[in-house]
């Protein structure tokens, strides 16, 4: 069975979608908007079969689709997905749900009355790290668990293949590496650990109204500690990088979607049959997205999952 899908926001995001969805068989975009007429143009090109919306409206509510994939700014989330739950439609929805916690609060509270499908496309609720990691803990494997830190790192903020989106990403109001990165981590520790809570948190902005560039933070998942060290600026590589600490054993997701695992001494490969763990990454988050469409068992997360997200990174942010 193919969803068909209306896309709104045709920038980085959009267009990534816009291809995976082209090559996955479980959807079929159908209409896409953007308020920039040159992302329209480059879709129409790239995507000729795909008919381009004179409005967000218009193409929310074109009876040709049953689900809304919102790629719009943070800010226009809660707009869109309105519209779509109005139009008796599903949503999927970029991270992060929104920026004001409250609003989304009532977002997630609209969602849940809707008795529509509402999923958050947190890229490590499907991924095969994260599957495995899952598997280890069940069986124990780690042993007595010691901790769980995150670290990250960007040259520059925006990344060089964010700058068209760079009017808002790199703004404090809306962007951002915590909200953009760090969010997707919150995430997958509660979903390992269970709910977390903020101890503390310090964050360091520019002058002026520019993103975060620094972030520590000491979380608590129960008894487990978690800690986050975020910062930007440097010559070197990227980096993005997530441990589980475990006596007997310790698991490393890094780059994304690899990852590596260590009894003592040096890390190790694990899952060395993915031959591009990023592309396996895609194809498995659209499978887990169209199970949750059909009314099928899925583990993607909704929006109420996405508050209880956004509620830590909006505290991180405030601090």
């Amino acid at each position: 069975m193919k969803h068909g899908v209306t896309v709104i926001g045709l920038g980085i995001m959009g267009q990534r979608m816009l291809t995976n969805m082209h090559a996955h068989d479980g959807f079929d975009v159908k209409v896409a908007w953007d308020p920039d007429q040159g992302a329209c143009t480059r879709t129409r090109d790239r995507f000729p079969q795909v008919r381009i919306a004179a409005s967000a409206a218009e193409a929310i509510g074109d009876a040709a689709t049953g689900v809304v994939y919102i790629a719009s700014p943070p800010a226009w989330h809660a707009e869109h997905a309105r519209a779509a739950f109005a139009a008796g439609k599903g949503v999927y929805c970029e991270k992060p749900l929104g920026v004001d916690v409250a609003d989304s609060r009532a977002l997630a509270d609209a969602a849940q009355r809707s008795g529509r499908v509402n999923i958050v496309n947190f890229s490590l609720a499907s991924a095969a790290a994260t599957r495995e990691i899952e598997r280890r803990l069940a069986a124990g494997d780690p042993g007595t668990l010691r901790g769980v830190d995150v670290r990250l790192h960007f040259a520059t903020w925006p990344r060089d293949w964010q700058m068209d989106a760079a009017a808002w990403l790199a703004r404090r109001e809306q962007g951002g590496f915590v909200r953009e990165v760090l969010s997707h981590w919150i995430y997958l520790t509660a979903r390992l650990f269970g709910p977390l809570t903020l101890e503390h948190a310090t964050v360091r902005y520019p002058e002026g109204d520019g993103a975060e560039t620094h972030a520590l933070a000491r979380l608590a998942a129960g008894a487990l500690p978690v800690t986050v060290a975020g910062s930007v600026g440097g010559a070197g590589p990227d980096l993005v990088e997530y441990t589980v600490w475990g006596d007997a054993l310790s698991l490393r997701i890094h780059d994304w979607n690899r990852l590596r695992a260590s009894t003592s001494g040096e890390w190790r490969d694990e899952l060395t049959h993915l031959a591009d763990p990023r592309q396996a990454g895609y194809v498995l988050q659209l499978d887990n997205a169209a199970a949750a469409f059909a009314g099928e068992a899925h583990s993607m997360p909704d929006f109420a999952d996405a508050l209880a997200v956004q509620a830590i990174i909006e505290d991180i942010l405030a601090r």
